[in-house]
Protein backbone atom coordinates (compact mmCIF):
# COMPACT_ATOMS: atom_id res chain seq x y z
CA UNK A 1 0.00 0.00 0.00
CA UNK A 2 1.43 3.21 -1.05
CA UNK A 3 2.03 6.00 1.70
CA UNK A 4 0.42 9.56 0.60
CA UNK A 5 1.96 12.24 3.08
CA UNK A 6 -0.52 15.02 4.06
CA UNK A 7 1.04 18.68 3.91
CA UNK A 8 -1.74 20.58 5.66
CA UNK A 9 -0.94 24.66 4.83
CA UNK A 10 -4.33 25.69 6.98
CA UNK A 11 -1.79 27.97 8.85
CA UNK A 12 -0.22 29.53 5.65
CA UNK A 13 -2.30 29.41 2.85
CA UNK A 14 -5.93 28.32 4.54
CA UNK A 15 -5.18 32.08 6.75
CA UNK A 16 -4.67 34.11 3.90
CA UNK A 17 -8.47 33.65 3.01
CA UNK A 18 -10.20 36.94 4.14
CA UNK A 19 -12.03 36.28 7.76
CA UNK A 20 -9.24 33.46 8.48
CA UNK A 21 -6.74 34.92 10.46
CA UNK A 22 -5.53 33.61 13.53
CA UNK A 23 -3.51 35.39 16.39
CA UNK A 24 -1.01 33.60 17.95
CA UNK A 25 -2.50 31.47 20.55
CA UNK A 26 -4.94 30.24 18.35
CA UNK A 27 -2.14 28.94 15.78
CA UNK A 28 -0.59 26.81 18.32
CA UNK A 29 -3.63 25.14 19.32
CA UNK A 30 -4.51 24.34 15.68
CA UNK A 31 -1.03 23.20 15.24
CA UNK A 32 -1.12 21.26 18.27
CA UNK A 33 -4.59 19.64 16.77
CA UNK A 34 -2.92 19.07 13.06
CA UNK A 35 -0.16 17.01 14.82
CA UNK A 36 -2.38 15.25 17.11
CA UNK A 37 -4.46 14.68 13.45
CA UNK A 38 -1.31 12.81 12.20
CA UNK A 39 -0.28 15.47 9.28
CA UNK A 40 3.40 14.50 8.45
CA UNK A 41 4.45 18.36 7.33
CA UNK A 42 2.81 21.72 8.91
CA UNK A 43 2.97 24.70 6.84
CA UNK A 44 3.15 27.10 10.05
CA UNK A 45 3.68 30.49 7.77
CA UNK A 46 5.42 32.58 5.58
CA UNK A 47 7.86 33.76 8.44
CA UNK A 48 9.35 36.78 6.28
CA UNK A 49 6.04 38.13 5.60
CA UNK A 50 5.84 40.27 9.05
CA UNK A 51 6.92 39.78 12.69
CA UNK A 52 3.62 38.40 13.41
CA UNK A 53 4.41 35.68 11.04
CA UNK A 54 7.77 35.01 11.75
CA UNK A 55 7.16 34.93 15.26
CA UNK A 56 4.00 32.09 14.42
CA UNK A 57 6.29 29.94 12.45
CA UNK A 58 9.37 30.00 15.53
CA UNK A 59 6.18 29.62 18.05
CA UNK A 60 4.47 26.66 16.31
CA UNK A 61 8.05 24.99 15.66
CA UNK A 62 9.24 24.90 19.44
CA UNK A 63 5.86 22.84 20.10
CA UNK A 64 5.24 20.46 17.27
CA UNK A 65 6.27 17.32 18.50
CA UNK A 66 5.85 15.22 15.06
CA UNK A 67 5.28 16.74 12.26
CA UNK A 68 7.72 18.28 9.96
CA UNK A 69 7.42 22.22 10.26
CA UNK A 70 8.07 24.34 7.38
CA UNK A 71 7.93 27.59 6.21
CA UNK A 72 7.13 29.14 2.71
CA UNK A 73 9.98 31.34 1.04
CA UNK A 74 10.56 33.37 -1.98
CA UNK A 75 13.73 31.99 -3.89
CA UNK A 76 15.67 34.97 -2.20
CA UNK A 77 18.59 34.65 0.03
CA UNK A 78 16.99 36.52 2.46
CA UNK A 79 13.41 34.98 2.69
CA UNK A 80 15.70 31.56 3.85
CA UNK A 81 17.40 32.98 6.03
CA UNK A 82 14.53 34.14 7.86
CA UNK A 83 12.69 31.10 7.05
CA UNK A 84 15.33 28.85 8.90
CA UNK A 85 15.79 31.26 11.40
CA UNK A 86 12.00 30.75 12.61
CA UNK A 87 12.30 26.94 12.25
CA UNK A 88 15.46 25.64 12.81
CA UNK A 89 14.63 24.59 16.42
CA UNK A 90 11.58 22.13 15.20
CA UNK A 91 12.07 18.83 15.71
CA UNK A 92 12.01 18.10 11.66
CA UNK A 93 12.41 21.71 10.41
CA UNK A 94 11.39 22.40 6.52
CA UNK A 95 12.46 25.08 4.09
CA UNK A 96 9.72 25.84 1.31
CA UNK A 97 11.27 27.15 -1.93
CA UNK A 98 9.09 28.34 -4.54
CA UNK A 99 9.85 30.19 -7.91
CA UNK A 100 7.77 30.88 -10.74
CA UNK A 101 7.73 28.98 -14.17
CA UNK A 102 5.15 29.72 -16.18
CA UNK A 103 6.05 32.43 -18.81
CA UNK A 104 2.74 34.56 -17.39
CA UNK A 105 4.61 34.21 -14.12
CA UNK A 106 7.92 34.88 -15.10
CA UNK A 107 7.16 38.05 -17.53
CA UNK A 108 4.31 39.59 -15.99
CA UNK A 109 5.29 39.19 -11.99
CA UNK A 110 9.00 38.13 -11.52
CA UNK A 111 10.43 39.82 -14.95
CA UNK A 112 12.96 37.49 -15.81
CA UNK A 113 14.12 35.42 -17.99
CA UNK A 114 13.96 31.43 -18.10
CA UNK A 115 17.78 31.09 -17.89
CA UNK A 116 17.67 33.66 -14.91
CA UNK A 117 14.80 31.42 -13.58
CA UNK A 118 17.35 28.35 -13.46
CA UNK A 119 19.86 30.05 -12.08
CA UNK A 120 18.23 31.50 -9.35
CA UNK A 121 16.44 27.58 -8.71
CA UNK A 122 19.89 26.21 -8.70
CA UNK A 123 21.32 29.12 -6.35
CA UNK A 124 18.43 29.46 -3.90
CA UNK A 125 18.03 25.60 -3.63
CA UNK A 126 21.07 24.81 -2.97
CA UNK A 127 21.97 27.64 -0.58
CA UNK A 128 18.78 26.06 1.46
CA UNK A 129 19.76 22.75 1.52
CA UNK A 130 23.14 23.94 2.79
CA UNK A 131 20.98 25.29 5.69
CA UNK A 132 18.50 22.56 6.12
CA UNK A 133 18.06 19.10 5.24
CA UNK A 134 14.26 18.61 3.83
CA UNK A 135 14.09 21.62 1.53
CA UNK A 136 11.41 21.47 -0.93
CA UNK A 137 11.01 23.46 -4.33
CA UNK A 138 7.81 24.93 -5.66
CA UNK A 139 7.65 25.70 -8.99
CA UNK A 140 4.51 28.48 -9.01
CA UNK A 141 2.02 27.85 -11.40
CA UNK A 142 3.62 24.85 -12.65
CA UNK A 143 -0.04 23.43 -14.43
CA UNK A 144 0.28 26.29 -16.86
CA UNK A 145 4.37 26.27 -17.43
CA UNK A 146 5.44 25.23 -20.72
CA UNK A 147 6.50 21.00 -20.29
CA UNK A 148 9.92 21.07 -21.25
CA UNK A 149 10.97 24.00 -19.16
CA UNK A 150 9.22 22.82 -16.28
CA UNK A 151 11.10 19.78 -16.20
CA UNK A 152 14.42 21.52 -16.68
CA UNK A 153 13.91 23.57 -13.70
CA UNK A 154 12.75 20.37 -11.77
CA UNK A 155 15.75 18.92 -12.72
CA UNK A 156 17.92 21.73 -11.55
CA UNK A 157 15.49 21.70 -8.66
CA UNK A 158 16.71 18.15 -7.49
CA UNK A 159 20.33 18.30 -8.27
CA UNK A 160 20.49 21.19 -6.26
CA UNK A 161 19.53 19.40 -3.55
CA UNK A 162 15.47 19.59 -2.50
CA UNK A 163 14.02 16.18 -1.68
CA UNK A 164 10.48 17.61 -2.86
CA UNK A 165 9.32 18.85 -5.88
CA UNK A 166 5.88 20.55 -5.54
CA UNK A 167 4.06 20.97 -8.99
CA UNK A 168 0.85 23.67 -8.28
CA UNK A 169 -2.30 24.24 -10.20
CA UNK A 170 -1.66 27.85 -8.27
CA UNK A 171 -4.55 29.46 -9.46
CA UNK A 172 -6.88 26.11 -9.84
CA UNK A 173 -7.17 25.81 -13.57
CA UNK A 174 -6.41 22.31 -14.31
CA UNK A 175 -9.58 19.77 -14.88
CA UNK A 176 -8.45 16.18 -13.66
CA UNK A 177 -7.70 14.63 -16.73
CA UNK A 178 -5.43 16.97 -17.86
CA UNK A 179 -3.87 17.27 -14.46
CA UNK A 180 -3.06 13.57 -14.08
CA UNK A 181 -1.70 13.26 -17.57
CA UNK A 182 0.35 16.82 -16.80
CA UNK A 183 1.96 14.38 -13.51
CA UNK A 184 2.53 11.87 -15.71
CA UNK A 185 4.01 13.74 -18.32
CA UNK A 186 6.25 15.58 -15.87
CA UNK A 187 6.97 12.17 -14.29
CA UNK A 188 8.43 10.72 -17.27
CA UNK A 189 10.75 13.45 -18.35
CA UNK A 190 13.07 14.38 -14.82
CA UNK A 191 15.08 11.45 -14.98
CA UNK A 192 15.75 11.55 -11.05
CA UNK A 193 12.09 11.83 -10.43
CA UNK A 194 12.22 8.68 -8.99
CA UNK A 195 14.85 10.57 -6.22
CA UNK A 196 11.75 12.74 -4.67
CA UNK A 197 8.46 13.05 -3.23
CA UNK A 198 6.25 14.49 -5.75
CA UNK A 199 3.59 16.78 -4.32
CA UNK A 200 0.89 18.43 -5.29
CA UNK A 201 -0.94 21.73 -4.18
CA UNK A 202 -4.31 22.24 -5.89
CA UNK A 203 -6.85 25.33 -5.89
CA UNK A 204 -10.44 25.08 -5.71
CA UNK A 205 -11.66 28.17 -8.40
CA UNK A 206 -13.34 25.35 -10.74
CA UNK A 207 -14.52 23.08 -7.73
CA UNK A 208 -11.68 20.63 -8.75
CA UNK A 209 -9.18 20.91 -6.28
CA UNK A 210 -9.90 17.55 -4.42
CA UNK A 211 -10.26 15.65 -7.98
CA UNK A 212 -6.95 16.70 -9.12
CA UNK A 213 -5.34 15.86 -6.18
CA UNK A 214 -6.46 12.14 -6.23
CA UNK A 215 -5.78 11.82 -10.02
CA UNK A 216 -2.26 13.40 -9.23
CA UNK A 217 -1.67 10.37 -7.01
CA UNK A 218 -3.02 7.82 -9.61
CA UNK A 219 -0.22 9.12 -11.72
CA UNK A 220 2.35 9.39 -9.51
CA UNK A 221 2.20 11.75 -6.56
CA UNK A 222 3.56 10.63 -2.98
CA UNK A 223 2.23 14.10 -1.66
CA UNK A 224 -1.06 16.28 -1.08
CA UNK A 225 -1.24 20.11 0.17
CA UNK A 226 -4.41 20.52 1.33
CA UNK A 227 -6.02 22.34 4.60
CA UNK A 228 -8.74 21.65 6.94
CA UNK A 229 -12.54 22.72 5.86
CA UNK A 230 -10.39 23.84 2.41
CA UNK A 231 -10.07 26.90 3.56
CA UNK A 232 -7.53 29.56 1.35
CA UNK A 233 -7.17 31.99 -1.26
CA UNK A 234 -10.16 32.64 -3.40
CA UNK A 235 -12.06 29.66 -3.61
CA UNK A 236 -9.91 27.78 -1.43
CA UNK A 237 -7.20 24.46 -1.39
CA UNK A 238 -7.38 20.96 -1.44
CA UNK A 239 -9.66 19.76 1.72
CA UNK A 240 -7.62 17.38 3.94
CA UNK A 241 -10.76 15.55 5.02
CA UNK A 242 -12.06 15.14 1.49
CA UNK A 243 -8.94 13.55 0.22
CA UNK A 244 -7.83 11.40 3.45
CA UNK A 245 -11.26 10.32 3.33
CA UNK A 246 -10.91 9.24 -0.02
CA UNK A 247 -7.98 7.46 -0.07
CA UNK A 248 -9.46 5.94 3.06
CA UNK A 249 -12.81 4.62 1.38
CA UNK A 250 -11.34 3.91 -1.92
CA UNK A 251 -8.42 1.89 -1.45
CA UNK A 252 -9.54 -0.28 -4.10
CA UNK A 253 -8.68 2.23 -6.40
CA UNK A 254 -6.07 4.09 -5.59
CA UNK A 255 -4.47 1.81 -3.71
CA UNK A 256 -2.63 4.20 -1.22
CA UNK A 257 -3.59 5.01 2.47
CA UNK A 258 -2.57 8.44 4.82
CA UNK A 259 -1.09 7.97 8.46
CA UNK A 260 -4.07 10.37 9.22
CA UNK A 261 -5.70 9.58 12.30
CA UNK A 262 -9.46 9.88 10.85
CA UNK A 263 -10.97 9.68 14.09
CA UNK A 264 -9.66 13.41 14.71
CA UNK A 265 -11.13 14.50 11.52
CA UNK A 266 -14.11 16.37 13.20
CA UNK A 267 -12.68 17.60 15.94
CA UNK A 268 -9.96 19.23 13.43
CA UNK A 269 -13.07 20.83 12.02
CA UNK A 270 -14.31 22.00 14.49
CA UNK A 271 -11.73 23.59 16.19
CA UNK A 272 -10.81 25.36 13.25
CA UNK A 273 -14.52 26.77 12.44
CA UNK A 274 -14.31 27.65 16.52
CA UNK A 275 -11.26 29.81 15.90
CA UNK A 276 -11.96 31.48 12.42
CA UNK A 277 -15.96 31.93 12.84
CA UNK A 278 -16.11 30.73 9.51
CA UNK A 279 -18.88 27.42 9.41
CA UNK A 280 -18.71 25.05 6.34
CA UNK A 281 -21.58 24.58 4.50
CA UNK A 282 -23.93 22.15 5.66
CA UNK A 283 -23.71 19.78 2.63
CA UNK A 284 -19.85 19.75 2.72
CA UNK A 285 -18.54 16.53 2.50
CA UNK A 286 -17.09 14.38 5.07
CA UNK A 287 -16.95 17.46 7.94
CA UNK A 288 -20.59 19.60 6.98
CA UNK A 289 -23.66 18.94 9.37
CA UNK A 290 -25.74 17.05 6.66
CA UNK A 291 -22.76 14.77 5.83
CA UNK A 292 -24.54 11.96 7.94
CA UNK A 293 -28.10 13.11 7.83
CA UNK A 294 -30.79 10.85 5.79
CA UNK A 295 -34.25 12.59 5.08
CA UNK A 296 -35.41 10.64 2.64
CA UNK A 297 -37.74 8.12 3.80
CA UNK A 298 -36.17 5.25 1.80
CA UNK A 299 -32.86 6.53 2.80
CA UNK A 300 -33.90 6.07 6.34
CA UNK A 301 -35.41 2.85 6.17
CA UNK A 302 -31.95 1.59 4.25
CA UNK A 303 -29.41 2.87 6.82
CA UNK A 304 -31.77 1.59 9.64
CA UNK A 305 -32.00 -2.02 7.88
CA UNK A 306 -27.93 -1.98 6.96
CA UNK A 307 -26.00 1.51 7.35
CA UNK A 308 -23.76 0.03 4.08
CA UNK A 309 -27.04 0.74 2.06
CA UNK A 310 -26.57 4.61 2.01
CA UNK A 311 -23.13 5.50 4.41
CA UNK A 312 -20.26 4.51 2.61
CA UNK A 313 -18.38 5.84 5.66
CA UNK A 314 -19.52 5.74 8.84
CA UNK A 315 -19.75 8.89 11.63
CA UNK A 316 -17.55 7.16 14.03
CA UNK A 317 -14.60 7.27 11.43
CA UNK A 318 -14.16 10.81 11.60
CA UNK A 319 -14.81 10.76 15.14
CA UNK A 320 -18.73 12.34 14.89
CA UNK A 321 -20.66 11.13 17.98
CA UNK A 322 -23.84 10.91 19.33
CA UNK A 323 -24.32 14.49 21.54
CA UNK A 324 -25.98 13.39 24.85
CA UNK A 325 -27.34 15.36 27.49
CA UNK A 326 -25.66 13.95 30.73
CA UNK A 327 -24.63 16.92 32.77
CA UNK A 328 -26.07 19.22 34.86
CA UNK A 329 -25.51 21.40 38.23
CA UNK A 330 -25.34 18.91 40.31
CA UNK A 331 -22.37 16.93 37.96
CA UNK A 332 -18.66 17.15 39.96
CA UNK A 333 -15.40 18.24 38.35
CA UNK A 334 -14.62 14.92 37.91
CA UNK A 335 -17.66 14.02 35.85
CA UNK A 336 -16.75 16.69 33.51
CA UNK A 337 -12.97 15.94 33.03
CA UNK A 338 -13.90 13.03 32.21
CA UNK A 339 -16.46 13.75 29.71
CA UNK A 340 -13.81 16.00 27.97
CA UNK A 341 -11.44 12.80 27.92
CA UNK A 342 -14.13 11.62 25.92
CA UNK A 343 -14.37 14.27 23.90
CA UNK A 344 -10.30 14.33 22.63
CA UNK A 345 -9.98 17.24 24.99
CA UNK A 346 -6.97 17.10 27.11
CA UNK A 347 -6.65 20.10 29.42
CA UNK A 348 -4.48 21.40 32.39
CA UNK A 349 -5.35 21.77 36.09
CA UNK A 350 -5.71 25.65 35.75
CA UNK A 351 -7.68 25.01 32.56
CA UNK A 352 -10.26 22.52 34.16
CA UNK A 353 -10.78 24.50 36.77
CA UNK A 354 -11.44 27.60 34.41
CA UNK A 355 -13.78 25.70 32.34
CA UNK A 356 -15.38 23.98 35.77
CA UNK A 357 -16.12 27.37 37.14
CA UNK A 358 -17.99 28.54 33.81
CA UNK A 359 -20.10 25.14 33.42
CA UNK A 360 -21.16 25.56 37.01
CA UNK A 361 -22.85 28.86 35.74
CA UNK A 362 -23.76 27.42 32.66
CA UNK A 363 -25.64 25.10 34.52
CA UNK A 364 -27.45 27.03 36.82
CA UNK A 365 -29.08 28.81 33.81
CA UNK A 366 -29.65 26.00 31.42
CA UNK A 367 -31.99 22.61 32.69
CA UNK A 368 -28.99 20.51 31.40
CA UNK A 369 -25.32 20.90 29.54
CA UNK A 370 -24.82 18.96 26.27
CA UNK A 371 -21.33 17.79 24.78
CA UNK A 372 -22.01 20.87 22.11
CA UNK A 373 -22.14 23.44 25.11
CA UNK A 374 -18.82 21.98 26.63
CA UNK A 375 -17.16 22.21 23.79
CA UNK A 376 -17.94 25.83 23.25
CA UNK A 377 -16.67 26.55 27.12
CA UNK A 378 -13.93 24.80 25.99
CA UNK A 379 -12.71 26.62 22.36
CA UNK A 380 -13.47 29.78 24.85
CA UNK A 381 -10.54 28.72 26.81
CA UNK A 382 -8.66 27.63 23.74
CA UNK A 383 -9.11 30.86 21.53
CA UNK A 384 -7.31 33.18 24.35
CA UNK A 385 -5.85 36.65 23.22
CA UNK A 386 -3.85 39.42 24.84
CA UNK A 387 -6.17 41.50 26.74
CA UNK A 388 -5.38 45.45 26.38
CA UNK A 389 -8.73 46.30 27.70
CA UNK A 390 -11.24 43.86 29.83
CA UNK A 391 -14.98 44.29 30.33
CA UNK A 392 -16.17 45.80 33.69
CA UNK A 393 -19.63 46.24 33.09
CA UNK A 394 -22.60 47.50 30.64
CA UNK A 395 -25.72 49.05 31.19
CA UNK A 396 -28.46 49.42 28.51
CA UNK A 397 -31.42 51.55 28.51
CA UNK A 398 -33.65 50.06 25.63
CA UNK A 399 -37.06 49.98 24.53
CA UNK A 400 -39.42 50.78 21.52
CA UNK A 401 -40.07 54.04 22.18
CA UNK A 402 -37.36 55.74 23.41
CA UNK A 403 -33.78 55.86 21.87
CA UNK A 404 -31.61 53.12 23.29
CA UNK A 405 -28.21 54.29 25.38
CA UNK A 406 -25.27 52.05 26.59
CA UNK A 407 -23.09 52.61 29.22
CA UNK A 408 -19.67 50.59 28.45
CA UNK A 409 -17.09 50.40 31.62
CA UNK A 410 -13.51 49.15 30.63
CA UNK A 411 -10.05 48.50 32.33
CA UNK A 412 -7.28 49.21 30.34
CA UNK A 413 -3.63 47.54 31.13
CA UNK A 414 -3.01 50.05 33.51
CA UNK A 415 -5.95 48.86 35.99
CA UNK A 416 -7.77 52.12 34.85
CA UNK A 417 -11.17 52.31 34.43
CA UNK A 418 -12.95 54.24 31.73
CA UNK A 419 -16.18 54.66 30.78
CA UNK A 420 -18.46 56.20 27.73
CA UNK A 421 -22.12 56.41 27.30
CA UNK A 422 -23.53 56.25 23.71
CA UNK A 423 -27.16 56.17 22.44
CA UNK A 424 -27.86 54.84 19.22
CA UNK A 425 -31.22 54.39 16.88
CA UNK A 426 -30.01 51.26 15.97
CA UNK A 427 -30.42 49.06 18.99
CA UNK A 428 -28.32 48.18 22.16
CA UNK A 429 -26.02 46.20 20.28
CA UNK A 430 -24.89 49.20 17.96
CA UNK A 431 -24.94 51.13 20.95
CA UNK A 432 -22.10 49.34 22.89
CA UNK A 433 -20.13 49.35 19.78
CA UNK A 434 -20.28 53.19 19.52
CA UNK A 435 -19.01 53.06 23.25
CA UNK A 436 -16.46 50.66 22.88
CA UNK A 437 -14.88 52.35 19.44
CA UNK A 438 -14.69 56.11 21.92
CA UNK A 439 -12.93 54.16 24.84
CA UNK A 440 -10.39 52.76 22.44
CA UNK A 441 -9.51 56.08 20.79
CA UNK A 442 -6.95 56.64 17.75
CA UNK A 443 -7.05 53.35 16.75
CA UNK A 444 -9.24 53.04 13.47
CA UNK A 445 -11.26 50.48 12.64
CA UNK A 446 -14.32 49.13 10.98
CA UNK A 447 -17.03 46.37 11.68
CA UNK A 448 -17.26 44.32 8.14
CA UNK A 449 -19.03 41.34 9.98
CA UNK A 450 -21.32 40.06 12.78
CA UNK A 451 -22.82 36.55 12.97
CA UNK A 452 -24.92 34.56 15.55
CA UNK A 453 -25.32 31.26 16.04
CA UNK A 454 -26.99 29.60 18.56
CA UNK A 455 -24.68 26.42 20.26
CA UNK A 456 -27.85 24.03 21.00
CA UNK A 457 -31.46 24.50 20.46
CA UNK A 458 -33.81 25.66 22.84
CA UNK A 459 -34.58 29.28 24.78
CA UNK A 460 -31.91 28.72 27.17
CA UNK A 461 -28.95 28.04 24.46
CA UNK A 462 -25.73 29.68 24.20
CA UNK A 463 -25.16 31.91 21.61
CA UNK A 464 -22.18 31.89 20.11
CA UNK A 465 -21.18 35.44 18.18
CA UNK A 466 -18.21 35.97 15.88
CA UNK A 467 -17.41 39.58 15.04
CA UNK A 468 -15.07 40.74 12.13
CA UNK A 469 -13.35 43.92 12.17
CA UNK A 470 -10.98 45.65 9.33
CA UNK A 471 -8.20 47.90 10.03
CA UNK A 472 -5.50 48.94 7.42
CA UNK A 473 -7.06 46.48 4.80
CA UNK A 474 -6.48 43.14 7.80
CA UNK A 475 -9.03 41.69 9.28
CA UNK A 476 -9.44 40.64 12.59
CA UNK A 477 -11.66 37.79 14.57
CA UNK A 478 -13.13 38.48 18.23
CA UNK A 479 -15.50 35.52 19.48
CA UNK A 480 -17.62 34.85 22.72
CA UNK A 481 -19.99 32.81 23.91
CA UNK A 482 -22.96 33.34 26.27
CA UNK A 483 -26.62 32.88 27.05
CA UNK A 484 -27.11 36.08 26.91
CA UNK A 485 -26.67 37.11 23.20
CA UNK A 486 -26.09 41.03 23.92
CA UNK A 487 -23.36 40.12 26.10
CA UNK A 488 -21.88 37.53 24.13
CA UNK A 489 -22.47 40.47 21.16
CA UNK A 490 -20.24 43.27 23.35
CA UNK A 491 -17.54 40.75 24.51
CA UNK A 492 -16.84 39.63 21.13
CA UNK A 493 -16.67 43.01 19.90
CA UNK A 494 -13.77 43.72 22.71
CA UNK A 495 -12.37 40.35 22.56
CA UNK A 496 -11.91 41.62 17.94
CA UNK A 497 -10.20 45.10 19.12
CA UNK A 498 -7.72 43.60 21.45
CA UNK A 499 -6.61 40.95 18.51
CA UNK A 500 -5.87 44.01 16.40
CA UNK A 501 -4.48 45.65 18.79
CA UNK A 502 -2.01 42.98 20.02
CA UNK A 503 -1.04 42.72 16.32
CA UNK A 504 -0.73 46.47 15.82
CA UNK A 505 1.74 46.24 18.85
CA UNK A 506 3.45 42.90 17.98
CA UNK A 507 4.36 44.10 13.94
CA UNK A 508 5.37 48.05 15.92
CA UNK A 509 7.81 45.93 17.89
CA UNK A 510 10.25 44.66 15.57
CA UNK A 511 11.12 41.12 14.51
CA UNK A 512 12.91 38.80 11.48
Amino acid sequence: MKKIKIFDTTLRDGEQSPGCSMNMSEKLKMAAQLDALGVDVIEAGFAIASPGDFAAVKGIAGVVKNAAVASLARALKKDIDTAWEAVKEAVRPRLHVFLATSDLHMQYKLKMSREEVLKSCREMVSYARSLCEDVEFSAEDASRSDLRFLCEVVQTAIEAGAATINLPDTVGYAVPTEYGKFIADVMANVKDIDKVTVSVHCHNDLGMATANSLMAVLNGATQIECTVNGIGERAGNTALEEVVMALKTRKDVFGADTDIDTTQIFKTSKLLTAITGVKVQPNKAVVGENAFAHESGIHQHGVLAKRETYEIMTPESIGLSENKMVLGKHSGKHAIEDKLRQMGFTVGKEELQEIFEEFKVLADRQKSVSDLDLEALVHKKIIKIHESFKLDRFVINVGNTITTTSAVRLIDESGEAVEAVTSSKFGPIDASYSAIKQLVGGEDFELVDFLIDAVTGGTDAQGKVTVKIKSAGKIYNGHAVCTDIVEAAVRAYVAAVNNMIHDKNLVGGGGA
